[in-house]
């Protein structure tokens, strides 16, 4: 795997970091800002709005930008928006700030996942994507329960003055070991939209926003069923969150081969499997020990999702890879908010401790049906082009009779430079 792969993953670390850290600091921020918990909630919310309106705006409005001056100026804005958070002299400075670090968030998956794609040869694409998010499920395991850790000893700044720290070693990385990529050929952002609106984008956008909000139905409110279903000490609660990082770690790494050789069952498999570990999460929690494995196999296959999802946009929006590969981290966010939602409505009703896992299950099965809808679709419609490479321009040809029927991931990048891949 090429070099730059790794500034991706260093990159990817120090967003993962510094989008979970919060949930651990907001008791830290209210007490030092003045404020409540549940008002401090709203620095998750303005991080996550960030990625909603950053995602699209920036990819389209830099879609002529060479893809490594993009890399670098989308880090450079995270820093700006950490620091900024670091130094904020008030609560709504802050929140402005957080706002400012969430933007970048999206376009740069965006546009890294479309770069990884191209750095290396034929049928390793998702593999590279992977590669990228391993930095971000390597956060959960090791830089947000540091990052946490370093705030409750130090202060919540010294956490976002660290995370700044990392934007600035992400982007000499990112300058030094990414290769010159040319930016895509764009007709405008009228075109972008137009691919953007493909059925079949739109439909992995709807299976992004319902199956991963299954996820977060329970990881939102993990801790809570660990102490008062389970019966670990709240001392406890970092180990099972880090064990639940361990598992999408795992299925990061399985996600990338699995979906270079069939991208669509490997998609459908991982929700189905989703939704029946969530099923029966509520009878795992009763004892530690199947506690503690239904945790891992739920981030495993959890995040076993992701890089089916991402490359399932990317090759059906052919004139716009970048665009549709940032609006899904779009829909992940929306999948976040709305899955914590519909579990806190259940336990809002009285259903229980466990209950969300129920509702995290039927949110994994309805994500399932839309995957399975948008195959048979795509395979009514005989829609199984790809992007290639054809002298220097974006150009579709049909996929080989063998992907179209395993769903194997075609190529996910777009033009290449002279000289072709890399690696």
């Amino acid at each position: 795997m090429p070099l730059a792969l790794l500034a991706l993953a260093i990159s990817a670390f120090g967003i993962g970091t510094t989008e979970f850290v919060m949930m651990g600091l907001l008791p830290d921020v209210a007490d030092d800002l003045g404020t409540s918990v549940p008002t401090a909630g709203y620095l998750v919310s303005a991080y996550a709005l960030g990625v909603v309106i950053g995602a699209p705006l920036l990819t389209a409005l830099g879609s002529r930008i060479p893809r490594k001056r993009m890399l670098v100026g989308l880090m450079a804005v995270f820093t700006v928006g950490n620091l900024a958070s670091a130094l904020a002299p008030t609560f709504g400075l802050l929140v402005a700030g957080r706002l400012l670090a969430g933007l970048p968030h999206g376009a740069f998956f965006g546009v890294g996942a479309v770069v990884a794609a191209r750095l290396v040869r034929e049928g390793r694409q998702a593999r590279a994507v992977a590669t990228m998010f391993l930095g971000l499920t390597v956060a959960n395991i090791v830089g947000v329960p540091a990052a946490t850790l370093l705030g409750q000893q130090f202060g919540w700044r010294a956490t976002f003055l660290v995370v700044a720290g990392i934007g600035l070693v992400a982007m000499a990385a990112l300058a030094r070991l990414v290769p010159a990529l040319p930016a895509e050929e764009r007709t405008g952002l009228g075109s972008e939209l137009r691919a953007l609106g493909n059925r079949q984008v739109l439909l992995g956008l709807l299976t992004t926003v319902f199956g991963f909000a299954g996820i977060f139905a329970v990881y939102s409110y993990l801790a809570s069923m660990m102490t008062e279903v389970t019966g670990f000490a709240a001392g406890s609660v970092p180990l099972v969150l880090a064990l639940f990082g361990i598992g999408m770690t795992l299925g990061a790494l399985a996600a990338g081969p699995l979906t270079d050789r069939a991208l669509r069952p490997t998609l459908y498999g991982s929700l189905g499997a989703l939704a029946l570990v969530l099923a029966v999460f509520p009878l795992a929690a009763r004892a530690e020990w199947t506690a503690l494995v239904a945790v891992v196999l739920i981030g495993a296959v959890g995040f076993l999702t992701t890089t089916p999802l991402q490359m399932l946009v990317m090759n059906k929006a052919q004139q716009a890879p970048t665009l549709a590969a940032a609006s899904n981290q779009s829909a992940f966010n929306l999948a976040n908010a709305g899955g914590a939602w519909a579990g806190g409505l259940a336990l809002t009703a009285g259903w229980g401790w466990t209950s969300p896992a129920l509702v995290g299950a039927v949110l994994a099965a309805l994500g399932l049906a839309v995957a399975v809808t948008a195959g048979l679709l795509d395979r009514g419609a005989g829609d199984t082009s790809r992007i290639v490479a054809r002298g220097g321009e974006v150009a579709a040809e049909p996929a080989s009779a063998r992907a179209a029927e395993s769903g194997a991931a075609p190529v996910a990048g777009a033009e290449l430079p002279a000289g072709g891949r890399t690696g």
